[in-house]
């Protein structure tokens, strides 16, 4: 199953290509992002290249892909979102990252609405959640704007790429508070 490409007042979400190397290494390569998120920032173009390639491949049946965050005003992608460890018609965990130079504007929020509203609406899910380190403050904002309820914190539930161990915050929703939430 390919990624259907998803469309809001500022944003195409669609699928990631190699075409969006130049664009996430910009954002890739600070310490801002990738830390935050659980991976390294990257060293080179070739790397990022390599990861998007990596990105693109569906290697099980439980990965639906990553779509890229294109702002229409610039044509620019500005950061990627996606719903991985998905089990059909369960749940699946949904992840992003926005470029520095386009914090603050809400567009993690208005891309990750949309990507609920399918997940939910034609994945048929009833459960996604979200992990974020414990100091993820903007993360864990995102996460509150989008009616997210805070379910605890797993007690060093997350290894990073160089070893070290975080807690992680978990927040979840489930099909019946998204309708309630969105009037659906």
């Amino acid at each position: 199953m390919g990624l259907p490409t998803l469309y809001t007042q500022r944003l195409i979400i669609r699928s990631l290509s190699i075409l969006d190397a130049d664009d996430m290494y910009e954002y890739a390569k600070t310490p801002y992002v990738g830390p935050t998120a659980g991976w390294p920032p990257h060293t080179s173009i070739q790397e990022t290249m390599s990861i998007i390639k990596a990105m693109s491949t569906i290697k099980t049946p439980f990965e639906l892909g990553t779509w890229a965050i294109v702002l229409k005003s610039l044509n620019k992608m500005i950061g990627t979102i996606e719903l991985y460890n998905y089990t059909p018609h369960f749940k699946a965990e949904l992840g992003y990252s926005i470029n520095p130079a386009f914090w603050g504007y809400g567009y993690a929020t208005e891309a990750a609405k949309e990507v609920m509203a399918y997940g939910f609406e034609f994945l048929d899910l009833k459960r996604i959640e979200v992990g974020t380190f414990v100091d993820n403050c903007q993360s864990q904002r995102v996460c509150e704007k989008l009616g997210f309820q805070k379910e605890g914190i797993a007690r060093n539930g997350y290894v990073r790429y160089d070893g070290k161990i975080f807690d992680k915050m978990i927040f979840g929703m489930t099909n019946e508070e998204y309708k309630k939430i969105y009037n659906k």
